[in-house]
């Protein structure tokens, strides 16, 4: 790019940046010294390829979605926590919010990811375990009692029964009194990755998808501020992806969404706004850096050009990330502080929306109080201290990292045309769209799961002969550090749990669930929206284990077929 479209670039950048609302704070260095909102090539310069670099706020959006990066609004702290029952994690977010958090994310016990209530005899030992039990709308009561819904932008970290826990959530909404249409928040609901990566689904990939276009459009009509699925690659990348595997399945599984979409006759400007993001922060600085900023070039690119979005927020890839869990360590705990801080660091230098990090003790237990407070402050930390919300883009322009951004997206781009080659590609009929037969495909074929589980055995490989370094693991191991305090789960949880679901059982009017289950299986036999008749059931109080058992009975079950 000559100088003279740079200059022009610079302009238009500061035309934004001056009409842009902005934080009354102080954006000078620790010394005192003033910084610019953003930095580019000197006047003057040429610089190939800049269009591709470019300035924050502008197509492709590599250097960030706004133009006054974290000067107009910071990330927000939003702390995934759920433990226990409804009552002790409604504890936990009432001391997450007075502390500092910014919104609320909800982490749920197996049996309510996997759609069963808990008495079930297969959810024995894990009530309450690995998050909160929900098993209707009264828990959920209980979850958000005194958090107003309507003011508090809540995520939920569910897929496979994503869409009745959602239903269950509006109901406690309305019992609030909260007008249904201003609510705001996130709910997870990506079933591919599932597929992919975290094997937490109920159905086979069809009616999931039925299920997630009917929530779509509901959403899009109904509640046009809460976005309906989080495409999440954070769990790919747990599994054991690289880098450019996590970023090139994520948006592949994304693209999918947007073609599920487009097939349902939906504005792809109105509705991909709604789509929204979950990447995983690990612990090699400058690849992650890159691979968030690669993530929002590839995305606006596809959508524009591909899908033929032509406004700026449906271009947009807005994004949450977490610290990576499988980078915390048993050996050495304390450990993991650092590499949370270094890992959150490459999530704000890459320009994330919102974040997570993780505890200290998180792969040993649930965060104890005070392990929380310490991921918490973690964050509060680098955004008052450190300077880095001064500046947008801060590492936009350096060849190394501009490199690596690049090689990531180029990798990225080639695993996209082997999903197009496997569904077929551009010259065949789809169902829904080509890149969704792909990744159809690619789950039926085994072909994620063994590309995971290859990247997972290399590293593992170079891990044991010494090539990657683990502080704590396979080197420095002698330590002075002992033993920590973890929050442990009392087994009296499930034990109240099932018996409280016993009272609202008897408490509740059989014969309106009973009809509201009859009318729910009803539309799922035809092509109607299924949202309205699931609301009915869970303003009834039917359980999440009623509704997905009755859906099991129209759609069967999913297993996945056996590969060696």
């Amino acid at each position: 790019m000559d100088s003279a479209d740079i200059e022009a670039g610079r302009e238009r950048w500061q035309r934004r940046y001056d009409a842009a609302r902005r934080r009354d704070a102080d954006f000078s260095t620790l010394s005192g010294d003033d910084v610019d909102p953003v930095y580019g090539p000197p006047a003057g310069a040429d610089v190939p390829g800049f269009e591709r670099i470019g300035w924050p706020g502008e197509f492709p959006y590599t250097r960030g979605l706004y133009s006054t990066g974290y000067r107009g609004r910071t990330w927000t702290i939003r702390q995934f926590s759920g433990f226990g029952n409804a009552q002790q994690t409604n504890q936990r977010y009432k001391m997450l919010l007075g502390a500092g958090g910014g919104g609320l994310s909800v982490a749920f016990d197996m049996p309510t990811l996997m759609g069963r209530d808990s008495d079930d005899e297969r959810s024995l030992g894990e009530v309450g375990h690995c998050g909160v039990a929900i098993d209707s709308a009264a828990d959920m009561d209980v979850l958000f009692d005194g958090i107003p819904l309507a003011d508090v932008t809540t995520s939920m970290t569910i897929s496979g029964p994503a869409v009745p826990v959602f239903c269950m959530y509006l109901v406690a909404a309305e019992r609030q009194g909260a007008d249904l249409a201003t609510l705001d928040g996130t709910l997870q609901t990506d079933i591919f990755k599932e597929y992919i990566a975290q094997k937490e689904w109920l159905f086979a990939p069809e009616p999931h998808l039925r299920l997630i276009g009917d929530l779509m459009e509901y959403c899009n009509a109904e509640i046009p501020r809460y976005k309906p699925l989080s495409v999440s690659g954070y769990h790919i990348r747990e599994a054991g992806s690289t880098a450019a595997q996590e970023l090139a399945f994520t948006l592949a599984d994304g693209f999918g969404y947007v073609e599920l979409g487009l097939s349902r006759g939906m504005d792809v400007n109105t509705f991909a706004p709604g789509l929204s993001f979950f990447f995983d922060s690990h612990v090699d600085f400058f690849e992650e850096i890159a691979k968030f900023r690669a993530a929002r070039r590839i995305w606006a690119r596809w959508l524009r050009d591909r899908y033929g979005a032509t406004s700026e927020k449906a271009q947009w890839l807005r994004f949450h990330t977490q610290t990576a869990g499988v980078s915390l360590t048993a050996q050495q705990p304390y450990n993991n502080v650092v590499r949370t801080a270094v890992e959150a660091l490459a999530a704000v230098l890459g320009g994330t929306n919102s974040l997570h990090t993780n505890a200290l003790d998180e792969t040993l237990a649930l965060p104890t109080e005070q392990a929380a407070e310490i991921a918490l402050r973690t964050q509060a930390v680098l955004m008052e201290e450190t300077g880095v919300t001064n500046v947008a883009d801060p590492l936009g322009g350096s060849w190394y990292v501009e490199a690596l951004t690049d090689r990531i997206e180029q990798q990225a781009e080639q695993i996209f045309a082997r999903i197009l080659t496997m569904g077929g590609g551009d010259d065949v009929e789809h169902a829904i769209g080509p890149m969704t037969s792909g990744i159809l495909r690619g789950i039926e074929d085994g072909w994620f799961t063994g590309e995971i589980a290859e990247s997972a055995f290399a590293y593992q490989q170079a891990l044991e002969k010494g090539d990657k370094r683990i502080v704590g693991v396979n080197s420095h191991l002698n330590t002075v550090s002992r033993e920590l305090d973890i929050l442990r789960v009392s087994h009296e949880v499930e034990v109240e749990q099932k018996a409280l679901l016993a009272r609202r059982r008897d408490g509740r009017d059989e014969p309106a669930v009973r009809a509201a289950l009859a009318e729910l299986v009803a539309v799922a036999g035809g092509d109607g929206n299924m949202i309205p008749a699931m609301l009915t059931a869970c303003r009834a109080e039917a359980t999440l284990g009623e509704i997905c058992s009755a859906l099991r009975d129209t759609w069967g079950a999913y297993t996945e077929p056996a590969r060696f």
